[in-house]
């Protein structure tokens, strides 16, 4: 019988020495993994510039915009070409969202989660319209009118961006934005 007491007094304290050796052991392991972190990652959780801050919002409202007109776009649009230009935006934008929202949760930005208020006003506009009517109106202001503002943003505060995640995303999205904005004028022609 004492040795049954023993052995779980044993088991007890053992089992309490395991788990905070464990815990001591996965703090080490989370200092020493943000010590050997890549130099993109190193700063993942410090303060943005209030520029960098900017720009990270911006990409993500600019997203947000293009996803809700190009959803309208994928129930009202006419032509086929035109709904796959929206599916395409779906796809693209929504990937790149995902994207911001991980760097802006790593240096704790808090982002938009709906369209601003000049693209809630041409959703309006655009849910007046059908046929045609709605694909030009679509492709006149999502295709090319927000890509080439996002485009110029996007160029703008590549040159200011200081915090290389913030910098890494505005490059990569970039060249994105681009093609859309090619594709957006082709089918315009």
């Amino acid at each position: 019988m004492q040795n049954s007491k023993t052995l779980k007094g044993l088991l007890a304290v053992s089992a309490v020495v395991a788990m905070f050796s464990t815990a001591g052991v996965q703090a080490q392991t989370a200092t020493s993994g943000a010590q050997n972190a890549p130099a993109g990652q190193a700063g993942a959780n410090t303060k943005l510039s209030a520029g960098d801050e900017k720009a990270v919002k911006d990409m993500a409202q600019a997203n947000i915009n293009e996803i809700a007109a190009a959803k309208m776009a994928l129930t009202k649009a006419q032509s086929s070409e035109t709904k796959a230009f929206a599916q395409k935006m779906i796809a693209d934008h929504g990937d790149a969202l995902t994207k911001v929202k991980t760097v802006a949760e790593q240096k704790g930005v808090t982002l938009p989660t709906e369209p601003d208020a000049k693209h809630k006003a041409m959703a309006a506009k655009l849910a007046a319209k059908s046929g045609d009517a709605f694909d030009k109106m679509y492709m006149e202001n999502a295709g090319i009118k927000d890509h080439k503002m996002v485009l110029s943003t996007l160029q703008s505060d590549a040159t200011k961006i200081k915090d290389p995640d913030v910098k890494a995303l505005a490059d990569a999205h970039t060249p994105v934005v681009e093609q859309h904005l090619k594709s957006a004028q082709h089918m315009a022609m």
